[in-house]
């Protein structure tokens, strides 16, 4: 009984403390060229202010991703529209000004700041181009100049380092891989193969496929085309390395499943079922939890990383469910909802303890990058 209540006693101020805290994550919409600061606290979950993204106002600029600088003084937006290639921009976190900007490639997409917070690592996605290897741009923060551009494969996508910031790891939608890059040489260092039993991991460069090996492929969808019968692809859309580093999971959007790799041996660990057109992740910082959206089936997956076993899925306010951020404390994951046609998207605070929606507000169409802030 008297470890029952000292139990009770650490569990009750901690979640106490929670809730008396505020929470702030940008998001991005797509569609009306809006990032929103999102302010979530004991009197609920509000827009604090939003700001609009981009340099045109007739023609969407597309923010797609966002990412916030470690020292929490900028924060930087891919915007996936324009020629020659879309942007990435710098911008002051307290006033929503814009100090800086780099071109990329086409459609710039997923973006993370190095630990150190001297580089942005940006996957440019190349969704309305020709189906080719596309690449991995990497910019110097300071003076937001773009200091190499790596080729990968077709459609990088979903892309993270780990916490060291040694290792950057996308996801190739439509070449089945995983690519591990090594951050301090600059170049591709390992792929992996992810259709089912077929799996392989691989030293080097994955090879350059012409746009006829993708005959067929449907990239319109974006993550929302379901598998067709006998259809056994990953098209994976996200890669995300556990926190001590030694495993990194791939979202399997078509076949909506997790590829677990062990990074020492570069192997297969196991193949975990998810939700429904599995699309982004997140892992808590103390690496018990790993958050998966399902694009397809509204709703969010909670996994015990160590068993693979879902804590739960649940529901959302929204369809299209895309982005996920985890607060520091490991306590909340702020969930973007695109929203279908001209209805307005939803950000949903879903508690990591109760494992339920606890807060919602609205924000502008097809809300897609999101990050805390602090």
């Amino acid at each position: 009984m008297r470890q029952l209540w000292c139990a009770l006693a650490i569990a009750i101020p901690a979640i106490a403390n929670a809730q008396s805290r505020e929470y702030r994550a940008f998001v991005v919409s797509e569609s009306v060229d809006e990032v929103a600061l999102i302010t979530f606290g004991p009197s609920g979950a509000r827009v604090e202010r939003k700001a609009t993204v981009g340099l045109s106002i007739i023609d969407p600029d597309g923010p797609h991703g966002v990412a916030v600088s470690p020292d929490k003084k900028h924060y930087f937006i891919s915007t996936a529209h324009g020629l020659p290639g879309g942007s990435l921009w710098k911008y002051d976190a307290t006033r929503d000004e814009p100090i800086g900007r780099a071109v990329l490639g086409n459609f710039p997409a997923t973006v993370q700041v190095s630990p150190d917070g001297w580089y942005a690592w940006v996957v440019n996605f190349n969704l309305h181009g020709d189906m080719v290897a596309s690449s991995v741009s990497v910019v110097e923060t300071g003076e937001m100049l773009e200091v190499a551009r790596i080729t990968t494969c077709t459609m990088p996508h979903g892309s993270r380092l780990n916490s060291a910031g040694a290792k950057h790891y996308s996801a190739c939608m439509m070449d089945e891989e995983l690519v591990e890059i090594d951050t301090r040489r600059l170049e591709v260092s390992r792929h992996f193969f992810l259709t089912a039993g077929k799996e392989m991991g691989m030293d080097g460069a994955p090879p350059v496929r012409g746009a006829e090996a993708h005959a067929g492929h449907d990239m319109g969808g974006h993550g929302m085309e379901p598998p067709k019968p006998g259809d056994v692809g990953c098209s994976p859309t996200w890669a995300q390395p556990s926190a001590d580093g030694t495993r990194v999971w791939v979202a399997c959007n078509k076949s909506s499943e997790l590829v677990e790799i062990d990074v020492a041996e570069w192997s297969l660990v196991r193949r975990i079922p998810a939700g429904d057109g599995v699309y982004n992740l997140g892992v808590t910082r103390d690496g018990t939890k790993l958050v998966a959206t399902n694009k397809r089936g509204q709703s969010v997956s909670v996994f015990d990383t160590k068993s693979g076993k879902e804590l739960a899925r649940i529901p959302t306010t929204r369809r299209v469910v895309h982005g996920v951020a985890i607060t520091d404390d490991d306590r909340y994951a702020f969930v973007s909802n695109e929203g279908v046609g001209s209805e307005k998207s939803t950000v949903d605070i879903i508690d990591l303890v109760a494992l339920k929606v606890v807060a919602t507000v609205e924000v502008g169409q097809q809300a897609g990058g999101i990050e805390v802030w602090k």
